[in-house]
């Protein structure tokens, strides 16, 4: 079993701010408790109904266990998950009302308390309905949320009157109540849309990620299309005639098949040179193209590459570049980073480039790399006697290495 701090590690930031954001909610049922208990302690000197005392500290307990599931369908509702929220919320308003009642009509007489300065019971009420509230200024709309209010506050009413609170005092205390639960309807909801606005920005972040994949396959096919298309083309074209001369004897034939033959070698030409731009990576681009995106969500990034990176060879620069950039998208897509380090360094006759990130989710990370990400630089590293090696670094730290040989002056690079 996990330990919670592992759990806590391993959550995105997007969940971690849920949780935090989810606790700061039941804060309101959670200090009913304490809150009660005080009132009752401070009353327990003038009034002595130990009756009265236990009611409310059970149903400031059971209303604080009830506000806080209750706060959690609602946020899980607001938050567009399937749950059943109306269920809990009237449950909860249904036992914060019956509860209000029982506190006011077991303890002493409103116009007693009142008249001697010290007035709790109707203070405990008044409490349980804020910790009603809390729902369902999350999880209904707007103009239910004001009708909920108001017909939370009238319910109390008949029991205040009942306490013999007079009609003055009665209508005092609920508009109060109507001027205070605002407060506290505006503060839940705030906390609702905040998380609402975390999540909706981790989705943007993933989408633009995937867009990001998306436009280079589209730059890639456009490419391909303008070199191939217009060959293709006239490849199709000219077999077609050789066709029919061929069934005509005509020699013409053969030289629209030369032709054919001419076309398809220049076309294999230019997809080569597509390929070849396309798989080519340049290092001070790549450092630096990925130290824009990191910064454009939130990952600040360091770069050191050293005055003698521009004299490598290009092929390594190449293959170190497509490191870089296979690097940046483990960082968007498998971390929650805040900081990124890129450093190049030149040792024993080999280029060694260190990559860097924190913000590792507390799950094993394999240490030979079993995504096709990793698998496909070390194809590319190994075609330049290179290896890719992943570290042991400190927990939440993703380290990573990729090496490559220099060629010795004069032998050709690879």
């Amino acid at each position: 079993m996990r330990s919670p701090l592992r759990t806590w590690r391993g959550f995105g930031k997007a969940k971690r701010s849920e949780v935090y954001i989810r606790w700061s909610i039941y804060l309101l049922p959670l200090i009913l408790l304490p809150t009660t208990l005080i009132i009752v302690g401070s009353a327990a000197n003038r009034w002595h109904s130990p009756t009265n005392a236990r009611i409310s500290l059970l149903v400031a307990l059971a209303s604080a266990l009830l506000g806080i599931r209750a706060s959690r369908a609602a946020l899980d509702h607001y938050l567009g998950r399937p749950v059943d929220h109306l269920r809990w919320m009237a449950a909860n308003g249904a036992f914060a009302v019956a509860g209000a009642w029982a506190v006011m009509l077991t303890g002493p007489s409103l116009t007693e308390q009142h008249a001697t300065g010290v007035s709790y019971t109707d203070t405990i009420a008044v409490l349980l309905l804020c910790v009603a509230f809390g729902p369902p200024s999350i999880g209904l709309p707007v103009p239910h949320v004001v009708l909920a209010a108001v017909c939370g506050t009238l319910l109390l009413a008949p029991a205040m009157l009942l306490a013999d609170a007079g009609v003055v005092n009665t209508v005092a205390m609920l508009v109060g109540a109507l001027f205070g639960l605002p407060f506290v309807g505006v503060s839940e909801r705030s906390f609702a849309w905040l998380c609402a606005i975390v999540w909706e920005l981790d989705t943007a972040r993933e989408a633009q990620s995937r867009l990001a994949v998306a436009e280079e396959r589209l730059r890639f096919s456009r490419d391909l299309h303008d070199v191939m298309g217009r060959n293709l083309t006239t490849i199709a074209l000219k077999s077609e005639l050789a066709v029919q001369l061929a069934h005509r004897g005509r020699p013409e034939a053969a030289e629209q098949m030369a032709e054919v033959q001419r076309i398809a070698q220049e076309s294999q030409r230019e997809v080569r040179d597509v390929i070849r731009g396309y798989r080519t990576a340049d290092l001070h681009a790549e450092a630096y193209g990925a130290r824009a995106v990191l910064r454009s969500a939130d990952v600040s990034c360091e770069i050191d590459l050293g005055e003698d990176a521009a004299l490598l060879p290009p092929a390594v620069q190449s293959v170190l570049g497509w490191v870089i950039r296979e690097a940046t998208t483990n960082v968007l897509r498998h971390s929650e980073a805040a900081h990124c380090l890129i450093r190049l360094r030149l040792e024993d006759g080999r280029a060694v480039l260190e990559l860097e990130n924190d913000g590792v989710p507390a799950v094993p990370i394999p240490s030979q790399g079993g995504g096709t990400g990793l698998r496909g630089l070390r194809e590319r590293l190994a075609a330049h006697d290179g290896e890719l090696t992943v570290p042991t670094a400190g927990e939440g730290v993703f380290r990573m290495l990729a090496t490559v040989p220099l060629p010795h002056p004069g032998r050709p690079a690879r």
